[in-house]
């Protein structure tokens, strides 16, 4: 296995190492999904896909489309937290789910629990019928996964998240739409999963998960003991990239300037 993440653009100076913190590589390793999306809607949930996301605007994916969560798509990169000054279009409920049925958005969902072939539940901890813990409900996962790209964050990588096997499927994962068959299968694409422990993409034999790349101070062992089931591997999991000295001014002084990243990500 090789990395597969673009390394920063030729010339640009990385930032010092050790002056970057966990939550800002875990920004950079996020924004990576969007890089070269085009001109569709980055749907961002959490604060810190929500930075990535302007990060990736702001830098290599300039035509990328933003909303303001409600129902505007918006023409500025406000910090987050921050109105936007510009509106570029009407985006109300209703097509927002068109767009996303038309496959013209790049989602990037939380997890509850996720397996090694992406199912996600975001719906009961336990047994359907008498759950131990009542969710967020199926929502629109399944629209999101058969329908458009999707990734995933988990911001507390941990057994109970990556498990053999979810309790309930909300989002489809790859052996879920092949046992569903060429319905499912059509615009099925689960892009990576990033945690506060690396990357992951389901590029293993048979769609399966496997380590793209460690965040810096993250061994392969401290994952392996952190996850449910047995990931695929290289024999040397690269880093995750370092961040520009620009992307870091970026996070720091424009899209994020009140630290809300550093709330999410454990130092």
């Amino acid at each position: 296995m090789t990395q597969t993440d673009p390394t920063a653009a030729a010339g640009a100076p990385e930032a010092a190492a050790s002056s970057v913190t966990r939550a800002e590589y875990c920004v950079i390793a996020c924004a990576e999904a969007w890089r070269g999306a085009g001109e569709i809607l980055a749907s961002p949930m959490g604060t810190v896909p929500a930075i990535a996301a302007r990060l990736a605007k702001l830098t290599f994916s300039p035509d990328l489309l933003l909303t303001d969560g409600e129902a505007l798509l918006i023409g500025d990169v406000p910090a987050v937290g921050a109105p936007s000054a510009v509106t570029e279009g009407w985006l109300p409920y209703r097509r927002h789910l068109t767009m996303a049925m038309g496959g013209r958005r790049h989602v990037m969902m939380g997890a509850s629990q996720i397996d090694r072939f992406g199912n996600q539940n975001i719906s009961c901890i336990g047994d359907w019928e008498r759950p131990r813990r009542q969710l967020l409900g199926v929502r629109g996962a399944p629209v999101n996964t058969l329908n458009n790209p999707v990734s995933y964050w988990i911001p507390r990588h941990s057994k109970r998240v990556f498990v053999e096997k979810v309790d309930m499927i909300s989002g489809v994962g790859y052996d879920s739409a092949a046992a569903a068959g060429p319905s499912a299968t059509r615009f099925h694409d689960l892009r990576r999963v990033v945690s506060d422990l690396g990357v992951f993409d389901f590029g293993a034999a048979d769609h399966a998960m496997r380590l793209v790349s460690l965040h810096p101070g993250v061994t392969v062992e401290q994952v392996r003991e952190s996850t449910g089931f047995r990931l695929a591997e290289a024999d040397e999991v690269p880093c995750t990239r370092e961040p520009t000295a620009e992307e870091l001014r970026l996070i720091r002084d424009v899209v994020d300037p009140r630290g809300l990243r550093e709330r999410e990500v454990r130092p």
